[in-house]
This record gives C-alpha cells, sequence and structure tokens, in this order.
C-alpha cells in the first residue's frame, strides 16, 4: 500500500475484511450494503475485462480484485467521486488491475482494441426524476436520482460494450424490476438470474438483484430470497460471511 492523501472531510476506512481500504466523506454518497452484495453477486471470468458504471467511490472494482484476475475499468461522471476513486486503488497498490475514468457512461469509449467487456456490474441511481424535490447536495443527488443517466440510458451503454454471451449484474430496487426486464430485454440482455433481498423474513423486498446474458436464450432463475436480518435483528449468516468471514461470493450460484 502506497501512502494517501486525504482531502478535507476525508476519512480512510476498512473495507470488509480482506485488508483493502477505501476513501469515503460525509460529504458525498458513501457506499451501503447493495454495492456489497452487487460485488459479491454475479459470476465473474477469472481474466477478461469487467467494467462497473456508476461506480462512485470504486468500492465494487476494489471488491472485485478479491475474487478475480480481470482488468478492471470503473466510470463515474462526478470527478471528486472519481478522483476518490483513484487514490483508493492507488493506495491499494491496485493501479495495473483497475483503472478509474471519470466521464459520462453514455458516451464512454474503452480505450484499447478490445471494445466490450466480459461483465459489467452497475449500482444506478435508483429514483426517476419524478420522485420527488431533490433536497440533497449535489454529490448526494446524482448518486440516487437519474440526473445523470435513465435505467434506460444505464442498460443501453450495457448493451453497447457487452460482448456476446457476457453478463450485466445490477442492483437496484425491487419496484423497479419490471422496468429492468422490459428494457434489459429490449437490449437483448436476456435475464437469467433474479435474487431479492428482504429487510427480514415477513417483509416485503426492497432490493433486486439481477443478472442477464448478453443475446442470451430464455431461462431465467428466481433464487432464494435473501434475508438481511434474522430474528435477534442481526445479520444473517450469510451476510456475516460476506462482510466478516471469508465468503467472496453470495450463495445459490
Amino acid at each position: 500500500m502506497t501512502k494517501v492523501t486525504l482531502q478535507p472531510a476525508e476519512r480512510l476506512d476498512d473495507l470488509l475484511t480482506h485488508e483493502l481500504k477505501i476513501i469515503q466523506s460525509e460529504e458525498v454518497f458513501s457506499f451501503s450494503m447493495d454495492a456489497v452484495l452487487l460485488a459479491r453477486f454475479p459470476k465473474v471470468p477469472a481474466r477478461g475485462r469487467i467494467l462497473d458504471l456508476c461506480t462512485g467511490n470504486g468500492v465494487i472494482p476494489l471488491l472485485l480484485t478479491t475474487r478475480t484476475g480481470a482488468d478492471i475499468d470503473g466510470v463515474e461522471i462526478q470527478p471528486r467521486l472519481a478522483d476518490m476513486a483513484k487514490r483508493s486503488v492507488a493506495f491499494n497498490a491496485l493501479t495495473e488491475r483497475v483503472h478509474i475514468i471519470q466521464g459520462d457512461l453514455k458516451s464512454f469509449v474503452p480505450e484499447g482494441s478490445r471494445p466490450y467487456y466480459d461483465l459489467i456490474t452497475v449500482n444506478p441511481p435508483y429514483m426517476p426524476l419524478t420522485a420527488g424535490d431533490i433536497k440533497e447536495n449535489e454529490h448526494i443527488a446524482m448518486a440516487r436520482h437519474e440526473l445523470g443517466c435513465t435505467l434506460e440510458d444505464v442498460l443501453h451503454t450495457c448493451a453497447r460494450l457487452t460482448r456476446t454471451g457476457g453478463r450485466v449484474a445490477m442492483v437496484h430496487r425491487a419496484s423497479r424490476l419490471v422496468d429492468i426486464m422490459s428494457l434489459m430485454r429490449h437490449y437483448r440482455i436476456e435475464p437469467k438470474r433474479i435474487r431479492f433481498v428482504h429487510p427480514k423474513e415477513g417483509a416485503e423486498a426492497n432490493m433486486v438483484l439481477i443478472e442477464g446474458i448478453r443475446d442470451g436464450k430464455p431461462d431465467v432463475r428466481l433464487l432464494p430470497p435473501l434475508i438481511v436480518y434474522n430474528n435477534n435483528n442481526e445479520y444473517c449468516k450469510e451476510l456475516m460471511d460476506i462482510y466478516y468471514g471469508e465468503q467472496s461470493e453470495l450463495g445459490n450460484q
């Protein structure tokens, strides 16, 4: 690990159990459980190329390095977040494997002779602009609301940059599932694996993890639900293993 220079209001946090560190700040959107679940959900290639869209402060690329030897690109539209992600990557001595690009995903074109990726992950803004007044600061507002990109923009970009047979994995609000599946099929990304996330037993799902294959055949698996909290209001064993153990992927693969 190399020395890191923190800007005012920034802190250096531990990233789970893999001896990784990440730069965060209360002034911008910090990573949460949905990003961790997404990094642990998809089937990842052992080698090849992975792209993380809406990468924020780079949490998903950092976590993916514990699962694969693939090269990983992360695209983030906000300069401040992209800078934080770049410094986190450098601090963890991962600059040869993880590349953070500050830019708009809608116009992003990868460098080099290979224009396609084997896997694309994305934790996009959840709320459409019709969701009400936006009261957060600009950094948090862009992370939560479809200000810089819509769900359709995201899936259009995924289709444009995923090779035939490559995978696209997303975490989103469960209430947007119909929109997600409709747009995935429109852009020839066939939904293949779906897992609902419930805050506790008996509660409605509030998140959904979904993985599709570019030009795949219709055949979807509905995986067992992930129940976050048990009856003692503690994380379930699967989450404890993900956060504090050595498990690098969710079960029911």
